[in-house]
């Protein structure tokens, strides 16, 4: 029934719906005219900032080239096939480990760490099930509404020294890093994601948004100051976005580009940093 809720909304034009979201998760309505908080300042970047490209940074597909000229390929994830729907998928050209993922969202992924027990139809229908999951829909996220959905399998990666994967994620103003946060313990289905929150510096912040703090500190990765000025060059000219990189056994790898962090509906705690963040995210420079 929510479903169904959700997709007669779509006639709502963006703003009206912006709003009713907004309210839905703060209880208070978006000051448009003059924003002031980061989740606020995020609402208003949906409505105010469409920059065509972003369209393309956005696509985990087409964003590899863009990074590769930018940074280099050697921070690229290859591409071990790309499809149009989940029926042209030739599990047999795949290694045993792969991950399925589409290109027009997030969280729309398959992971396969042994091809030899994966039941290729389920595979096949589960990955299905997610190619109407466009990101654009739920908070207006407008740089996905005209991504051409395609699916994509990249190899499995894991840290051997910790058998994790943690998401290392840059919060960048104008080309400058922040803020981060390390997204962790995210290999195991049935456990907590954890979210910790550091500066610019690596000092641990006392700041959650959705997730608990890990039980132990993650330590700062050894290529932190290497993902900061990766981060920064990609970031470049763009009022704010989210880098993210992963680090596989010392080698760096870039993950995805995310103009609206958890859609600038997650409250922060303490609130005060809704209005810290909101500072540093420059309006008059978009």
């Amino acid at each position: 029934m929510e479903h169904i809720f959700f997709k007669l909304l779509r006639i709502l034009p963006d703003k009206v719906y912006l709003q009713m979201l907004f309210f839905k998760h703060f209880h208070r309505l978006i000051n448009f005219k003059k924003p002031r908080t980061f989740n606020e300042k995020i609402q208003w970047l949906k409505i105010y900032n469409r920059k065509p490209e972003y369209t393309t940074l956005v696509d985990k597909h087409l964003v590899k080239e863009y990074v590769a000229s930018k940074i280099g390929k050697e921070y690229v994830i290859p591409t071990l096939g790309v499809w149009n729907h989940a029926s042209e998928i030739d599990f047999n050209e795949l290694p045993n480990q792969f991950v399925l993922k589409w290109n027009h969202d997030s969280g729309s992924v398959l992971i396969c760490k042994d091809k030899s027990k994966l039941n290729y139809e389920d595979a096949r229908s589960k990955i299905d099930g997610y190619e109407d999951h466009n990101a654009y829909w739920y908070g207006r996220e407008w740089p996905y509404k005209n991504v051409k959905p395609c699916i994509i399998a990249e190899p499995y990666l894991v840290d051997s020294s910790t058998n994790d994967l943690p998401d290392y994620k840059f919060f960048c103003f104008n080309g400058k890093v922040k803020l981060l946060f390390i997204a962790s313990n995210r290999q195991k289905k049935d456990e907590e994601t954890y979210f910790d929150y550091f500066d610019e510096n690596f000092k641990r912040l006392e700041l959650s948004n959705g997730h608990p703090h890990a039980p132990k500190c993650p330590s700062k990765p050894k290529s932190f100051d290497l993902m900061v000025a990766l981060a920064e060059t990609l970031s470049k000219g763009i009022p704010h976005v989210r880098v993210d990189f992963y680090e596989v056994d010392c080698k760096v790898y870039f993950g995805e580009m995310t103009f609206y962090n958890r859609s600038g509906l997650t409250p922060f705690q303490p609130r005060l940093w809704d209005e810290i963040l909101g500072s540093w995210l420059k309006l008059n420079k978009v």
